[in-house]
């Protein structure tokens, strides 16, 4: 059975949180704010962030996030001190919000501005709760991709990135999918994925209108072709295609 703290124990307990709310105080009140009182433009000394890249501010803005951060952070634990020096004039210091049993001394003096006891402490509880974005978004990555569906084949969002993807991203040849990449315009996801054809010397075997005059055409799927010796091998060498 969990007994009260005793009055000794408060006390010692309410000097550290005095000690703790004045820090606080100085921090949140008497420094600028952690630099927000300060404009933007005191930190740039640009007249105005408005004509410029984003990422020329990139820096001042990482800065200020952090500074909004630091003062939601402590203005948030000033508020939790306030409220356990509050409960302690009232007399419901020690005592859990939740089931009106006792709170642990050792929790208490561990955690001084504890309100709950360890079993009823909301931030043990997971939310399920999420929002409609994520729902929207889900499953995250290839949601749009439907290559692995039997009914599909026509274009889908993987077509539709490979084709922004082509123009160029910032990945270099070290980030390619394929190891046989010839050039930055091959960088891109399944850059050798054949187009207009389905057998690699359908793209390089031509003929005339009529059917006849079979000739090669010299690209790069039918290099490719020859150097990995792919399907019958029906072509000969180039010393030999003048015999067709």
């Amino acid at each position: 059975m969990t007994i009260p703290i005793d009055q000794h124990k408060i006390d010692e307990l309410k000097e550290t949180l005095l000690l703790e709310r004045d820090a606080l105080r100085h921090r949140v009140n008497e420094n600028g704010h952690f630099g927000l009182a300060a404009s933007l433009r005191d930190s740039t000394g640009e007249l105005s962030g408005i004509d410029n890249h984003p990422a020329d501010l990139g820096s001042e803005m990482f800065e200020r996030g952090k500074d909004i951060a630091l003062l939601e952070k402590e203005a948030f634990r000033l508020e939790r001190v306030e409220a356990a020096l509050e409960r302690m004039n009232t007399g419901e210091y020690g005592i859990c919000a939740a089931c009106g049993k006792f709170i642990p001394a050792e929790r208490l003096e561990a955690l001084p501005t504890a309100i709950y006891c360890i079993e009823h402490e909301p931030r043990q509880e997971v939310s399920n709760e999420r929002p409609e974005e994520e729902i929207f978004l889900t499953p995250p990555f290839g949601r749009t991709s439907l290559d692995e569906r039997d009914d599909q084949n026509g274009f889908d969002g993987e077509d539709a990135w490979q084709i922004v993807e082509s123009w160029g991203t910032s990945n270099g040849p070290d980030m390619t999918q394929s190891n046989r990449a010839v050039d930055y315009d091959a960088l891109f996801i399944e850059a050798d994925e054949n187009e207009g054809f389905v057998e690699a010397f359908e793209s390089f075997v031509a003929t005339d209108i009529t059917g006849q005059h079979v000739s090669i055409v010299r690209n790069r799927a039918y290099r490719s072709y020859m150097a990995n010796d792919e399907g019958d091998h029906l072509l000969e060498p180039d010393e030999h295609l003048n015999e067709l």
